[in-house]
């Protein structure tokens, strides 16, 4: 026989496994139910209760159990990295932080409002989508990276390139000038020569 769990018993569960974000399949499997009539009666009954928030179509937060925006926007659209502003802010290239989370995806440019936070992804080609590390429980593009698909963007005139308030003291020369090989573009060549 299947184990049926209360409202009590499934907050204790998904704080006992440490889990933030979830999606249709993953209730699924944690609370054994395959029907799937079943599953979405108990998903909206979590919901009344505040006890998670959909996100988007089949992914969930768990309210009990905070995830961080980087982690969030990882989840929600996949695959993606972190890149951009939010990552240029958070190492510290640009002051300020940006209202929108920023990522990049091979998936199709998306805005996804949630709650009051706005989380923006960027279409690249796959042949671009590499230069990230697993920090925490989010993929965030390297500093050079970062830099680089700032660039790449700012040139195809999706966004406004300016260096001013820049501070490029923790870029590694040599890591940017391997990357900027790599993507080669001649354009994004020239502007990395400007500023270096």
């Amino acid at each position: 026989m299947k184990e049926t769990y209360s409202t009590t018993g499934i907050i204790k569960l998904l704080q006992a496994k440490e889990l933030s974000l979830l999606t249709l399949n993953d209730f699924s499997k944690l609370f054994n139910i395959d029907n799937r009539q079943t599953l979405y009666k108990k998903i909206a009954r979590l919901e009344k209760a505040q006890i998670i928030q959909k996100l988007i179509k089949g992914k969930y937060r768990f309210l009990f159990q905070p995830a961080d925006d980087f982690t969030l926007a990882n989840f929600i659209y996949q695959p993606s990295y972190i890149s951009l502003e939010s990552a240029l802010s958070f190492y510290g290239i640009i002051t300020g932080f940006p209202y929108r989370i920023t990522s990049i995806s091979i998936k199709p440019t998306k805005l996804i409002e949630v709650g009051q936070k706005e989380y923006i992804y960027s279409q690249i080609e796959k042949s671009l989508f590499w230069g990230y590390t697993k920090l925490d429980n989010f993929l965030i593009a390297e500093k050079e990276k970062a830099l680089l698909d700032y660039i790449y963007f700012g040139i195809k005139g999706l966004r406004n390139l300016s260096f001013d308030e820049m501070d490029f003291s923790e870029i590694d020369k040599n890591k940017l000038t391997g990357y900027t090989k790599k993507i080669n573009n001649r354009r994004v060549t020239k502007v990395i020569k400007s500023i270096s």
